[in-house]
């Protein structure tokens, strides 16, 4: 149970930058001071951040137990923990300021090639070969596969859709006009994705849309980071992001991009090693036929080169 615990704190700042953008109450400014003070906060007594904030200790315990805590107390040593940790992970590069202003464009070049790398590595290592086991066979079993997600996550699905129509597979990327639309048109033969990095309010697209869903019967597969955010408490096959990044307090989304880019990668090469040799077959014979316009003007590229 403690490890549980230690493990669900540790995104505890994503949730309150999470409270800081859609609440507009208490519990605002109490996660905005939360956040700007994180690093000098142990030395603040119970007291003064009430007064800080306009509150007081009572609203401060009922801020922790809406975050599943049992009072402030318990709250704030997971709180100085996780900043502790963010910190500790992020001494080399920090993934939401990878570079500064001063920076060359040589220490620009090699901070993201770091940062890109290490964010596969995160995923591949929260990767569940039996989550994406399930991912698979919910796609190759699908009659309709449809990605609900906001922009870039979306623009991410289109690269995937490519690829999985050039096996013969076809997806759909909802819009947001249409989203709910397709969500009541799903039944259990259909499989949807849920793209989401915060993944947490069911409020918002496109995690308003998992309940429709579920109530069709549809294939769920969820990408989001981890933790227990909304979309994990409500989709079974979930594929995990990395999650070293904030929400919005960052210059790009450098490696959560990547690590949903990795993940669609991933579930695209499983599809296709399934039935490799005719997945190959399909693939080359479709884009003699409709590739043939395309010439490589570098040799090795040809792909009548000899060795």
């Amino acid at each position: 149970m403690e490890k549980i615990r230690k493990r669900l704190a540790m995104f505890l700042l994503q949730k309150l930058e999470d409270i800081v953008l859609q609440k507009n109450d208490t519990k605002m400014y109490i996660a905005d001071f939360l956040l700007k003070e994180r690093k000098n906060i142990k030395n603040f007594s119970m007291q003064q951040v009430a007064d800080i904030t306009y509150t007081s200790k009572p609203t401060l315990v009922r801020f922790a137990k809406s975050l599943n805590y049992k009072g402030w107390k318990d709250f704030i040593v997971d709180f100085i923990q996780e900043v502790y940790q963010d910190e500790k992970i992020n001494q080399n590069i920090n993934p939401n300021f990878p570079f500064t202003e001063d920076d060359s464009i040589e220490t620009i070049i090699e901070n993201l090639k770091e940062l890109q790398i290490g964010s596969i590595k995160d995923t591949a290592a929260n990767i569940q070969s039996t989550q994406l086991e399930y991912a698979k066979n919910y796609l190759l079993s699908a009659r309709h596969i449809i990605i609900f997600g906001m922009s870039p996550n979306s623009i991410l699905g289109e690269l995937f859709k490519r690829k999985m129509e050039s096996i013969g597979i076809l997806i759909m990327i909802a819009t947001l006009d249409e989203g709910g639309t397709l969500a009541r048109a799903l039944s259990k033969e259909d499989c949807a994705i849920i793209v989401s990095y915060s993944g947490n309010n069911e409020l918002r697209e496109p995690m308003r849309y998992i309940p429709e869903l579920k109530s069709n019967g549809v294939k769920l597969i969820g990408i989001t980071s981890g933790g227990d955010n909304y979309i994990s408490q409500m989709v079974d096959c979930v594929l995990q992001v990395s999650s070293r990044e904030r929400l919005y307090s960052k210059i790009s989304g450098f490696t959560t991009e990547e690590s949903i880019h990795f993940i669609f990668n991933l579930l695209f090469s499983v599809c296709f090693s399934e039935n490799y040799l005719q997945n190959y077959q399909y693939k080359l014979k479709n884009s003699k036929t409709l590739e043939y316009r395309r010439r490589a003007s570098l040799h090795d590229m040809r792909e009548d080169s000899k060795e």
